[in-house]
């Protein structure tokens, strides 16, 4: 956990989140076919979402807790939590549209001429039992969970169930919560949201996004049906372009977010820029080199450790730009104390060199470990102190520590290592794990059992420490609290599986076509990556194909393999064995 003490912004009161639940009706259309959602359009003096249009729903209150307690225990079933709000959402959905799913005293369905014997301004509960009826809370089930961002005044814990509507009911709004509804597709409901014509809240928003993919309520039905939420997610907003933007775990901004400002303020700008460092904490700042391109990203990310009292860490000062140089020297003031390259390739550690060179009053010596005999010669490094495993960088005392700690981490490079912030609980990944893609492991330097095997002891190093953000060196912070979705043992984990996935579809191929070559199995193993990434997916390939040739795969073009794994530049064009 990082110290409160170096965030950059004071703690704010967050509101407590008051229980609710949501209702998505769903329905096939008939003209053009395809799935259905009924939205429901707010009050515009609503306190919460005015004019928005949303998904039918509530606060539970006392009363639907004990109606699904009761009718838990009439049906013989254990009671769950999901009944309630499966009774709020049915609750909420009448009150609101005078739609609701129920069957009378002889178990038949209830339709619309009984409905009308219910009054919508009453207490529903109370209504049904005089009459004999019963709501069919074991209809609907869970999509997923949404918490009210954190910076909003009012607050909810809503879980969304989903239903299939029945066919004889059509919506009437009460039109006083609820102004109108509308039946859409989840596509057509996307399109007027950006279009400016359907004013949408951000869940939403992001829950028609993941109903976009179905074509039809039988499908959407069956994929729910083991009750299990799609995610759970409180998103948290920044600015992006200028303009506040929210994000939900796994998308690539929410760690920076999360780390920078843990209230859920909205305060952090997220662009890209190279012009000056960004303050991600007050003892850690992150400056962008200005070499964005496809296998960089935004550009290379260096982090600057520590604070004036103290000096400063600078680790991966990136390519020899003379401008990046030039701008990492005045936001240290010179007081760079040590600079560390997590490896050897070009656009990490080239600028070492000339950043040592200008800090003339503190000759701060240039860490890491040097590049091996494997290493392609644009990837020479020789450090002035080789860096060992589970060696301590520490800045100052007391208070005002500032410790790094080496976990070698060979798999992209022969000579990758990551660091830990101790004090902060940040790992930072160098290129060994990056936000939005997958390292490329380029033979003979890289090697893909040992990526697998350091990703490994990454995920022990986070489990042990509680590490809860991960710096990669290209592309935001990642992670999340402790235990959290999205921390930094889940992302981990996320990509090991990732790789493994990726090679079991590689091991498919080859096996489907032993005799084939490297050129045959590339457009199969990565038919589900842009063409224009090939080449390198190329390397990674070769890679994969070594490691699973250790493990006794058997290829007939086995020297056009190794041939590729021994020259890190090779194309498919130089090798024809």
């Amino acid at each position: 956990m990082t110290r409160p003490s170096q965030h950059l912004h004071p703690a704010t009161p967050i509101a407590p989140a008051q229980p609710a639940a949501t209702l998505i009706w769903y329905r096939d259309a008939q003209k053009p076919q395809g799935l259905e959602v009924l939205l429901t359009q707010r009050s515009h003096k609503a306190r919460f979402a005015p004019s928005a249009h949303v998904f039918p729903g509530g606060r539970i209150d006392d009363g639907d807790s004990q109606y699904a307690a009761s009718w838990a225990q009439v049906q013989g079933q254990p009671f769950e939590p999901r009944l309630t709000h499966s009774a709020t959402a049915l609750r909420e959905s009448f009150e609101e549209l005078g739609i609701f799913l129920g069957v009378d005293e002889k178990g038949h369905a209830l339709i619309p001429s009984q409905l009308q014997k219910l009054a919508r301004h009453l207490p529903l509960w109370p209504q049904l039992q005089a009459l004999g009826w019963r709501a069919a809370l074991d209809q609907l089930n869970v999509v997923c969970h949404w918490s009210t961002d954190r910076d909003l005044p009012i607050r909810f814990e809503v879980p969304f169930m989903a239903a299939l509507a029945p066919k004889d009911q059509e919506p009437q709004a009460d039109g006083n919560e609820q102004l109108n509804s509308l039946w859409i597709s989840p596509k057509a409901a996307l399109a007027q949201h950006h279009k400016g014509d359907l004013p949408m809240v951000y869940p939403t928003i992001k829950t028609l996004e993941r109903l976009v993919g179905f074509s039809s309520a039988k499908e959407l039905q069956d994929a729910l049906q083991d009750n299990e939420p799609w995610f759970s997610s409180c998103p948290r907003g920044g600015f992006m372009g200028g303009r506040e933007a929210r994000y939900m775990e796994g998308e690539g901004p929410f760690g920076e977010l999360t780390l920078t400002c843990p209230e859920g303020q909205v305060k952090h700008v997220l662009d890209w820029q190279s012009d000056q460092p960004v303050a991600l904490l007050k003892n850690l700042s992150r400056l962008t080199a200005p070499n964005p391109s496809l296998m960089t990203g935004p550009g290379t990310n260096t982090y600057i450790v520590g604070d004036p009292q103290t000096g400063f860490i600078v680790i991966d000062p990136g390519p020899a730009l003379a401008g990046h140089i030039e701008r990492l020297h005045q936001a240290t003031g010179g007081n760079i104390q040590a600079i560390v390259c997590t490896h050897s390739h070009a656009d990490h550690s080239p600028g070492a060199k000339p950043l040592q060179a200008m800090c003339t009053l503190t000759h701060p010596p240039i860490w890491g470990v040097p590049s091996g005999e494997s290493a392609s010669a644009a990837s020479y490094f020789v450090p002035d102190r080789v860096l060992e495993h589970n060696q301590r960088l520490q800045l100052g005392s007391g208070a005002h520590t500032h410790t790094l700690r080496a976990v070698w981490t060979p798999g992209h490079a022969a000579n990758h290592v990551c660091l830990i912030f101790e004090e902060e609980g940040i790992l930072f990944s160098g290129d060994h794990i990056l936000n939005g893609s997958t390292a490329v492991i380029n033979p003979p330097d890289g090697n893909m059992t040992h990526f697998l095997e350091s990703l490994d002891l990454l995920h022990a190093c986070c489990e042990r420490e509680k590490i809860e953000f991960i710096a990669p060196a290209h592309g935001h912070v990642m992670g999340n609290h402790f235990g959290a979705p999205h921390d930094p043992m889940s992302i981990i984990s996320q990509l090991k599986a990732h790789r493994l996935k990726r090679e079991a579809k590689i091991k498919a191929v080859v096996q489907r076509n032993p005799k084939g070559r490297m050129e045959d199995w590339l457009p199969l193993a990565y038919d589900d990556v842009p063409e224009r990434l090939w080449p390198a997916a190329m390397r990674s390939l070769t890679a994969h194909v070594m490691r699973l040739i250790e493990l006794g795969l058997g290829v007939e073009h086995l020297e056009q393999v190794r041939q590729m794994a021994q020259n890190p530049t090779a194309t498919l064009q130089d090798l024809h064995p």
